[in-house]
């Protein structure tokens, strides 16, 4: 019988597998072992006639609990396995309705099995990547293929086919069965939601990142580093030097590597390497392990890997490293940088004994299927933690940080103002149900301003306003203007004033537009300073015209200011910084200004 008491027909079922139909079988057939004993009270003597009943009453709900789970695990197979299209949706439905019935542990539980036993056949994988490299590509035109060559295309197909499907994972079938279910894509949150739960900060562990990690790991770090791109192992060297910081948050679901100390086949021989295995295999002095795919390096990157079967006499624990979810870069510093320049290239780097600052330079995320949640803030909290005890002089936690949004937005602002200006001069009717253009129109630039960029952008670039020269020097190629200290000098004000009105007042459902900006100030971060020409890459002068900001972090003001700014939307920022928009509210007519915010 079924949970509703029906009488299923098995036969109904034969997508299940036998391993599946075994294990249904047997945990509802299987006496509990509990049942078998009788406990002995504190006296020594036996149990009451009470007591045994409610022994018993225990043990068939612990009978019960593992007949439930087990079907809902016998149901998900059958979702992921069935090929009849006539019986997935009520397979489906059983299979939902039977998970939504499990308890938390439960559910984790079921999870780690659709994760582990239906994830992609690595073994398979390998076996047909080494059978589709033995093949021998045809060498025929096309047309004018021989029956032997027809053959050998056949099998090349029918391998490829087959490599196609082995990487898919079986639990991908679920997932999309679910999605076009009905009901199913509500069901797919309940799942999701279920994962995330998993990845509370509780759950993982904060690992320093160091040149003696493993080559696997440091890869990582090189890979995903998502701000300031790593240009060799000289760079990566020193941000994980003398003066600096790395750490990141492992999961210990996710596979890692073991530095062990092992014996290669060769009693006499034995060297300290990096064990690439999944978490959950023993380690432990004295095992013994026996592999057919083992990478094992010296833990510098480029060194060689061996792909052969080896036995390892393990002569000490494992230290376990695995992949970072997210990692953050520190720069223990004198002052607040104020320029990328001097982070990244600080030589010598200041005495760690002398440093008053700890300055978070680059923040990166290495699972897209994170995104929404915010792993940084509990990192950022926990490595101020960690820093406050190791160097109890550091005084200041500050960020020196990119602004990837500014220049697509001042940008868009300078072509649609200048349009509206160019129109109003020319008296041209720009209306829309009677409404003149100049009612949309902004003074982006001061008038001094308009007619500095003007005068001093001659030989650069022209325009029939200062918002159309502007657009045009800060698109031109190579970023020319960067290159003139006439141009500098003129571009510097308003920039700096707009880009403190982009992350102070322009807003998306009443918080930052911008997104590095909304991150840290929902962290509880306030915004200090705006610094020029802190970043002349490509890629800094493209997103932000070079300038860079301080977020900086005030332990006794960081809850405050996060619910603040979740309740309100009131963003902390330094007088200065102010200064730069109290200006122009100061100048500009109520009109506009309501208009602005609106």
């Amino acid at each position: 019988k079924n949970k509703f008491g029906e009488f299923v027909n098995f036969e109904a079922y034969e997508i299940m597998n036998r391993k599946g139909l075994a294990i249904l079988m047997r945990s509802r057939m299987m006496p509990s072992e509990l049942s078998n004993k009788l406990p002995i009270n504190i006296s020594g003597t036996m149990p009451t006639s009470e007591n045994n009943q409610l022994n018993q009453n225990s043990s068939s709900s612990m009978q019960n609990h593992e007949r439930e789970l087990e079907g809902v695990r016998a149901s998900m197979n059958s979702a992921i396995l069935t090929s009849k299209t006539d019986i997935i949706d009520s397979v489906l439905n059983d299979f939902s309705e039977g998970y939504v019935t499990l308890s938390f542990e439960d559910r984790k539980q079921l999870l780690l099995v659709l994760a582990r036993e239906y994830d992609v056949n690595r073994t398979l994988v390998r076996e047909l990547i080494q059978q589709y490299l033995g093949l021998e590509p045809p060498s025929g035109e096309k047309g004018h293929v021989s029956g032997l060559e027809e053959s050998l295309l056949t099998a090349f197909y029918r391998t490829e086919r087959s490599l196609r499907r082995a990487l898919q994972p079986k639990y991908e079938i679920l997932f999309e069965r679910l999605n076009t279910h009905p009901g199913g894509l509500k069901f797919l949150s309940i799942l999701r939601a279920d994962l995330l739960s998993v990845l509370v900060p509780a759950a993982l562990e904060l690992h320093q990142i160091t040149w003696g990690d493993p080559a696997s790991l440091l890869e990582k770090i090189v890979a995903y580093e998502a701000v300031h791109p790593i240009s060799n192992l000289i760079d990566l060297k020193r941000r994980l030097g003398i003066g600096r910081r790395c750490f990141g948050y492992l999961h210990p679901a996710i596979p890692g590597s073991y530095l062990l100390t092992v014996e290669l086949n060769n009693p006499s021989k034995s060297l300290c390497v990096w064990l690439s295995i999944r978490q959950g295999d023993t380690i432990a002095e004295g095992t013994v392990i026996l592999s057919t795919s083992v990478s094992v390096s010296t833990g510098a990157i480029g060194t060689t890997f061996f792909r052969r079967s080896y036995t390892f006499n393990c002569f000490g624990a494992g230290v376990l490293t695995g992949e970072p979810l997210i990692f953050i870069e520190v720069a223990l510093l004198k002052g607040v940088a104020q320029t990328i320049q001097e982070v990244l290239w600080d030589d010598p780097p200041t005495l760690e004994s002398e440093a008053t600052c700890a300055l978070f330079y680059s923040i990166s995320s290495t699972q897209s299927g994170l995104a929404g949640i915010n792993l940084g803030k509990f990192l950022i909290k926990r490595v101020i933690e960690l820093v406050k005890r190791d160097m109890p002089q550091i005084s200041t936690f500050a960020t020196l940080s990119p602004i990837p949004g500014y220049m697509q937005w001042l940008l868009s602002k300078l072509g649609s103002q200048s349009k509206l200006a160019e129109a109003d001069t020319e008296d041209t009717p720009h209306s829309l149900d009677g409404i003149s253009g100049s009612t949309f129109r902004e003074n982006i630039l001061q008038p001094e301003e308009e007619m500095a960029l003007v005068d001093s952008s001659v030989e650069f670039a022209s325009g029939k306003n200062g918002m159309e020269v502007m657009w045009k020097l800060l698109t031109s190629k190579d970023y020319e203007w960067t290159s003139s200290d006439r141009l500098l000098s003129v571009l510097h004000a308003p920039l700096l004033r707009l880009c403190a009105r982009y992350l102070l007042e322009e807003k998306k459902r009443g918080k930052a537009l911008d997104v590095v900006a909304n991150f840290h100030l929902q962290n509880g971060a306030m915004i200090e300073r705006l610094n020029w020409m802190a970043d002349r890459s490509v890629k800094g002068l493209c997103q932000s015209g070079g300038i860079m900001v301080n977020y900086v972090y005030r332990m006794d003001k960081i809850e405050e200011n996060a619910q603040s700014y979740f309740s309100e939307g009131h963003i902390q920022a330094s007088r200065d910084l102010r200064r730069y928009v109290e200006v122009i509210q100061m100048k500009e007519p109520p009109a506009e200004r309501v208009a602005r915010e609106d």
